[in-house]
């Protein structure tokens, strides 16, 4: 089962192109600390700006890696079935354990038209497949009943769910097949969805922090929901540090902040914090202890 803190890892670059160097360290960094699960190329590694050779090079690089130590969750969605069909393929040959597909962007379809566009790349790819549902950056919402017909096609293991509707959350749950992984998607409703079932969380903020993120699921799990709380409510100013900006531009800053990246570079149309924004993310790191403020 995919459950506890999955990293959904950044992407580094130097000189315009994927640093290598500084993903291999950066996986190591997350195994060495507890982090569940490793998740390349989704929307906190820019993968809409990355190219389909880098998409897939990322991929297998990431596998190669992590060599069998946690499930490497590779992002494939596009808003082109074709596409995420594509890119599912490759990740399968690579070797990921399990994918993950957004719901398709920009074109807005229907629920029927969700349900099929997932349903004809689980059955192009023989690979687990976590749906994603993000409607703050697609414009479109899967609805919880359209996720309940898809949790009962084979190859669809779950959803990382980023609405941030816990009524829609639990309906997720009523809805889906009782082996249904349900992911937190965002980190201000992480403890909130394992109340109502979920296993775990692809978490932005586990870049910064992937021990003190893995806790919270360290302590629900021994059933200690009052440690499970401090953390949730330790990690606040964080996540909302996180999300000052549009991520992963802060995430990505306050990985280069605390030297976990050597370089700081992003591809047009994102571009750095406004310096009022890099002051507040400097403070709040400064006060998790993770930066020395000058």
């Amino acid at each position: 089962m995919i459950k506890g803190s999955n990293v959904a890892l950044i992407t580094p670059f130097r000189d315009s192109k994927v640093d290598y160097e500084s993903l291999e360290s950066l996986i190591e960094f997350h195994i060495s600390n507890g982090t569940r699960g490793i998740v390349p190329c989704g929307t906190t590694g820019e993968s809409s700006t990355l190219s389909f050779e880098e998409h897939k090079k990322i991929i297998e690089f990431t596998v190669s890696k992590v060599r069998g130590r946690v499930p490497v969750i590779a992002g494939t969605g596009a808003n082109s079935t074709s596409e995420a069909i594509e890119l599912a393929e490759s990740a399968k040959n690579s070797g990921a354990d399990a994918h993950l597909s957004i719901t398709p962007y920009y074109n807005k379809p229907s629920q029927e038209g969700l349900f099929l566009h997932f349903k004809a790349i689980s059955e192009a790819v023989k690979l687990p497949m976590i749906l994603y549902n993000v409607p703050g950056r697609t414009s479109v919402n899967m609805l919880a009943e359209t996720t309940g017909r898809l949790s009962r096609l084979p190859g669809i293991i779950g959803i990382k769910e980023a609405s941030g509707d816990l009524k829609q959350i639990t309906e997720i749950m009523e809805y889906s097949s009782g082996d249904f992984i349900l992911l937190s998607g965002d980190d201000f409703t992480n403890l909130a969805q394992l109340a109502v079932g979920g296993t775990g969380a692809i978490s932005v903020t586990a870049n910064i922090v992937p021990g003190l993120s893995q806790s919270l699921y360290t302590a629900f799990e021994k059933g200690d929901m009052k440690a499970a709380r401090d953390v949730q409510l330790k990690l606040s100013s964080l996540h909302r540090a996180m999300f000052i900006e549009t991520n992963p531009v802060p995430v990505k800053t306050a990985a280069y902040l605390t030297g976990l990246i050597k370089t700081l570079e992003f591809r047009l149309p994102l571009c750095p914090l406004k310096k009022e924004n890099e002051q507040k993310l400097k403070d709040t790191l400064a006060a998790y202890g993770l930066i020395r403020q000058s």
